[in-house]
């Protein structure tokens, strides 16, 4: 059982479906601002995939809603966001554009809005996690597949095609639940009840402390005992309430290595050669789509938060360097200069460009070099 063949069938559909993914997730980020500002009825003037020259356009109500020339993010822009907006009409606003220009908005309607792009970046993610656990997930049976020589679990009398019942009296179900509790375990004798030809034994094996690299690259001790899985899987479903549960735990727990990651590029323990740009994301998109479902909307999801995360770094330009602002014009109890905010959003600019100038050196250079996809 599990994923053996990919969304499309070729690799003109794999590649189809890593430009949807791309285009999905700034168009949920965009619609999350665009709906908030609908609510507060704060007057919307452009909804646009894309930055750039307009490719092509359209005008609904009072809105123009644009696919723009550079696919690498998105904009919704509001009237009186904008202190240097050069399409500003040249006659004063009329009293009821005014009252629904974006700068006349309280503080608290102003960073509703900006932070709803992020927060339907999360929000996605939750609802894709819920969908895959209500579809089911494939997951390995705690068989094993191959006992190492000279190992804990070799001396202990472990065989293959045991199946592994229980661990310390706690129930096995899959070979992750089972693999979590030896890792936490070096040099702790645990008692492994096992299923052979029909008839359960019960062994002590102590795990042997193993020095391991993390996620990032850091050394860590884990309980090891020398086995690896069989190839047997199963399907694992889980009702609403647990599906539920779950995405909410697997969001947040992507929400937390994401920040974790940033801080330790930042302490230099994650290589920056390792910051990739859009050409990585489409690789792995396509790699992942090549996959199935499952990995294709699993990766979907971890986009999508690293998105919403990014995106509320206090960076002037991005929502988190407006989110700053808000916070300084409460403190301050009335707003920031104009041309402060303008000089502030360059800088960012500056900094957003040069990140993603080398992001995308980086990708060059993977493909040139013949470098693995990380």
């Amino acid at each position: 059982m599990g994923e053996k063949k990919g969304i499309g069938g070729n690799k003109e559909l794999t590649i189809l479906w890593a430009v949807l993914l791309f285009g999905f997730i700034i168009f949920i980020h965009e619609l999350g601002h665009f709906l908030a500002a609908k609510r507060f009825n704060v007057k919307v003037l452009k909804f646009s995939i894309g930055f750039g020259p307009k490719v092509i356009g359209k005008k609904i109500g009072e809105t123009e809603y644009l696919l723009s020339a550079v696919p690498l993010g998105g904009y919704v822009k509001m009237l009186g966001e904008d202190p240097e907006d050069k399409d500003a009409p040249a006659e004063p606003l009329t009293p009821e554009d005014e009252a629904r220009s974006f700068k006349n908005q309280s503080i608290r309607m102003r960073a509703a809005i900006v932070f709803a792009g992020p927060l339907f970046n999360l929000l996605t993610a939750v609802l894709i996690f819920f969908a895959i656990y209500i579809h089911g997930v494939p997951a390995l049976l705690p068989v094993i597949g191959e006992v190492m020589a000279d190992s804990p679990a070799m001396r202990a009398g472990l065989k293959q095609g045991d199946e592994i019942l229980s661990i310390n009296g706690k129930v096995i179900n899959q070979w992750a639940e089972m693999t979590e509790i030896i890792h936490k375990s070096p040099n702790r004798p645990l008692q492994f009840a096992i299923k052979r030809a029909g008839h359960t034994l019960n062994l002590t094996i102590t795990p042997e402390p193993k020095i391991v690299k993390d996620l990032f690259g850091e050394d860590k001790e884990v309980g090891m005992i020398g086995i690896k899985p069989s190839d047997k899987v199963t399907v694992v479903q889980y009702g609403l309430i647990e599906a539920s549960d779950k995405a909410l735990l697997k969001t947040g727990e992507i929400i937390y290595l994401t920040f974790v990651g940033i801080v330790k590029l930042f302490q230099k323990i994650i290589p920056a050669d390792n910051i990739g740009g859009p050409i990585l994301i489409f690789q792995l998109a396509e790699k992942t789509a090549s996959l199935g479902v499952i990995s294709f909307l699993t990766f979907t999801a971890v986009i999508s938060i690293n998105l919403g995360i990014l995106n509320l770094l206090p960076i002037p330009v991005l929502d988190g360097g407006h989110l700053l602002f808000f916070a300084i014009e409460a403190i301050r109890k009335r707003p920031l200069d104009d041309r402060i905010i303008v000089v502030s959003q360059k800088v960012g600019m500056a900094l957003i460009i040069m990140l993603m100038a080398f992001a995308m050196y980086n990708d060059i250079f993977r493909i040139i070099s013949g470098s693995p996809i990380p």
